[in-house]
């Protein structure tokens, strides 16, 4: 089978092409620039165009090699001229997750499925990572980069797919998992899910699709070795907690006896994943932290490395996502940066808007924030990097939090 995916370097659909090629499909794509998966997508030797996406690339693929099935993006309307195109040529369309769910069936796969508000990527991330250290047989696709393996990858061994489940444009509900692992439910998405209710409602009904659950919102049974897991911060000790009843599931299924201490151990030595607390460079640090729960959880893990290191304090940059989200979420800030010595509050990165809707202001936030005082208007330029060098000089943590172009920019800066 040819498959052909739009959005193909992104963190959402790079993992699933690496996985469809491994799997033996020929896969192609495009996407309007290179996303963080791309290198890994020219050394796996799958052809995609990055530029305009008019639909002239997947009519040349289509003509010279055949394309059986188009996936898109949440992001790509049906009004795109790749959707129109592939609709015109007579190629089935669908999102990613009707594919995901076609490969489980297809190759066999018990589906460990991670979902949740915050924390999905850095527990299935654990997961993979743990599995992969045990040589438990496994395939797997993580929403980012990873510093220990491909972000996504099949096994003809394989007994278990773990996945990112998404529920963005509700896509989990299209799974009926082995396993699911809920790690957090805070409202999000309110483009998708008008009301809290309906935001929780979609999680139940996707737990009771799952044949178990391990679920991070209620108390666990856990075994007394998971006093040992020592990684900074809470949220990210309460992920790895996670993560240690599924690997020990896992084993369980599979007849592999490993002992909870042994898997402590290598969850003690996970290495990250991008965007998720990563080290750029000494003392700096990006996440791809943008709802209010989940960067408290981020500022108290990097205080908590700043002790670590012996640095005099947490300096937050923060890119707020998406104006809609952000007028459901505006007084849910009050808390999230207290342990910030100083904040850099940037203009929201403006993606799937409403265009009726007015666009908030950083001073909107700043107001609301307890500390208050400590925050200030900034921009992308000149002028923020200069005062960064010298906070980074003075001996401050400078932690990024973006869903945007930050992390890019933070990038391409000497930090040194």
């Amino acid at each position: 089978m040819n498959i052909y995916i739009a959005g193909i370097s992104g963190t959402g659909m790079g993992p699933l092409a690496l996985m469809a090629k491994r799997a033996g499909f020929t896969v192609f794509g495009s996407d309007l620039a290179e996303g963080a998966v791309a290198p890994e997508l020219y050394q796996e030797g799958i052809s995609f165009e990055i530029g305009k996406q008019d639909g002239a690339f997947l009519k040349k693929c289509f003509d010279e090699a055949g394309v059986d099935w188009f996936v898109h993006t949440s992001a790509m309307g049906p009004e795109s001229p790749e959707v129109k195109m592939a609709s015109r040529l007579g190629i089935r369309v669908s999102k990613r997750d009707e594919l995901i769910a076609y490969l489980v069936e297809k190759l066999g796969l018990k589906m460990v499925a991670v979902a949740g508000t915050h924390g999905k990527t850095t527990t299935t991330a654990m997961i993979t990572w743990a599995s992969l250290e045990l040589g438990l047989p496994v395939s797997y696709s993580v929403g980012s980069t990873l510093p220990f393996a491909e972000a996504g990858s099949y096994s003809p061994d394989s007994k278990f797919l773990i996945y990112e489940a998404d529920e963005y444009d509700r896509n989990f509900l299209r799974f009926y998992p082995w396993l699911s692992v809920i790690t957090t439910i805070s409202y999000d998405h309110p483009d998708i899910y008008p009301t809290r209710e309906d935001y929780e409602a979609a999680f139940l009904k996707f737990m009771s699709q799952s044949e178990q659950v391990i679920n991070g919102t209620e108390d666990l049974d856990l075994p007394e070795e998971a006093r040992d897991l020592n990684l900074a911060g809470e949220k990210r000790r309460e992920d790895a907690r996670l993560a240690l009843l599924a690997v020990m599931a896992m084993c369980e299924e599979v007849g592999q006896e490993v002992s909870a201490e042994e898997i402590v151990a290598i969850l003690n030595r996970f290495p990250g994943v991008g965007r998720r607390f990563e080290r750029i460079a000494p003392g700096v640090y990006s996440d791809y932290g943008h709802h209010p729960e989940e960067i408290a959880a981020t500022v108290e893990m990097a205080g908590e490395e700043a002790k670590r290191l012996g640095l005099s304090g947490v300096i937050a940059i923060y890119e707020p996502h998406q104006n809609v989200r952000q007028h459901e979420v505006l007084n849910g800030y009050r808390k999230s940066f207290e342990g910030a010595f100083h904040i850099f509050w940037l203009p929201t990165y403006l993606t799937r808007e409403d265009p009726a809707l007015k666009v908030l202001k950083p001073v909107e936030f700043i107001a609301r924030l307890n500390n208050s005082r400590d925050a200030e208007e900034a921009e992308i330029n000149t002028e923020l990097y200069e005062k960064l060098i010298q906070y980074l000089k003075d001996g401050y943590l400078l932690l990024f939090m973006s869903a945007g172009p930050l992390d890019k920019w933070i990038r391409q800066q000497n930090w040194e």
